[in-house]
């Protein structure tokens, strides 16, 4: 969904526009009701090929795309062929297809697809099941699905979700608990968490630990929690950043954290595409402040190789804090299959 995430979706109490969010609860009553029926209507195909699934129970935002490329770099170190499976949001293509960088751009297949495919076989499929039965003929031995958990259709081995774990500055990460359009939630949080079998929290900067308060809520589940950090060091000299994501100040402050010297700063809404103009305006302020572009790699993803130049990314990967129970995880998910 393109759209700039208000920050007062996050706060629990005390969030601005009270009479906006009063308003939008009976649309929200709306969208939890088609969830839920749409869930409890699903009847999940078994392909006899274990599925993970990767989801939230928030509109984006929470780090699931770098969790997603860091469980499917760990499956293929074991020495299984692991397949990404998304519906491949933002393009244009329906599937299922195998995406290839070198062949298809993120109007086609969506930018994150697109992203994940450089690092091994990733497919898009508005129907999930067809996308993992043509994953499955193609060699797959164990398939990821990014955002699913609200996709009912594949019998799941294993469920994650995600969950970002800002709670500085009035922050949380389900806002009231409201669900969308009043607050961030897809569904209620106890709806969500029981189709669930362990959560990972996403710590941000400058935590050691997730909020107990938080890891309270997912009690009995297994929590995990994960960082995700610079691949690298940020691009030397003044920056000037941009990035079309969820939270896009999370990037920011990520630059800054990493030593970038951010010169400024420009937000789009989730997943835009750039137009001339915009590129225009970037390059003319990056100019003026004597910066380098830098931008994230899934915003990179959705340029044209021609509007790429002069601009640099800024890797980011997920690093799980306790990898045993990680593969403790992934061991009892697989063990039905016979997987390694």
């Amino acid at each position: 969904m393109k759209l700039s995430t208000p920050r007062w979706w996050y706060r629990r109490e005390g969030a601005p526009m009270p009479l906006t969010r009063f308003l939008l609860r009976p649309l929200s009553l709306v969208w939890a009701a088609a969830t839920a029926r749409r869930i409890a209507k699903g009847r999940p195909a078994d392909l006899d090929l274990p599925v993970i699934s990767v989801g939230n129970l928030t509109l984006g935002g929470t780090g699931k795309t770098p969790v997603v490329r860091a469980l499917l770099a760990r499956l293929r170190a074991r020495g299984l062929q692991a397949a990404g499976l998304a519906r491949g949001y933002g393009g244009s293509e329906k599937g299922p297809l195998l995406v290839i960088p070198e062949q298809h751009a993120a109007d086609q297949v969506g930018d994150e697809p697109l992203m994940l495919a450089a690092d091994g076989p990733m497919f898009i499929a508005h129907d999930r099941v067809a996308g993992a039965e043509l994953a499955k003929r193609c060699g797959a031995q164990v398939v990821v699905m990014d955002d699913g958990h609200q996709n009912p259709s594949l019998r799941k081995s294993l469920a994650l979700i995600v969950v970002d774990g800002e709670t500085r500055d009035g922050e949380w990460p389900f806002g009231d608990g409201a669900v969308f359009p009043a607050g961030p939630m897809r569904e209620p949080l106890a709806a969500g968490l029981a189709r669930a079998d362990a959560v990972v929290i996403v710590l941000p900067d400058g935590l050691d630990a997730p909020d107990p308060e938080l890891v309270a809520l997912f009690a009995p589940k297994p929590v995990l929690t994960v960082r995700i950090r610079p691949a690298g060091p940020p691009p030397e000299g003044p920056l000037m950043g941009f990035a079309g994501v969820a939270k896009p100040w999370k990037v920011e402050r990520a630059l800054k954290a990493a030593g970038g010297q951010v010169a400024d700063f420009a937000p789009y809404p989730d997943h835009a595409r750039l137009s001339a103009s915009d590129l225009a305006f970037l390059r003319d302020r990056a100019a003026a402040l004597g910066a380098r572009l830098v931008t994230t790699e899934k915003d990179f993803a959705r340029l044209s190789p021609e509007a790429r130049a002069g601009i640099a990314t800024f890797p980011v990967v997920a690093v799980f804090d306790d990898e045993a129970a990680l593969d403790a995880l992934l061991d009892k998910a697989l063990r039905r299959w016979g997987r390694p």
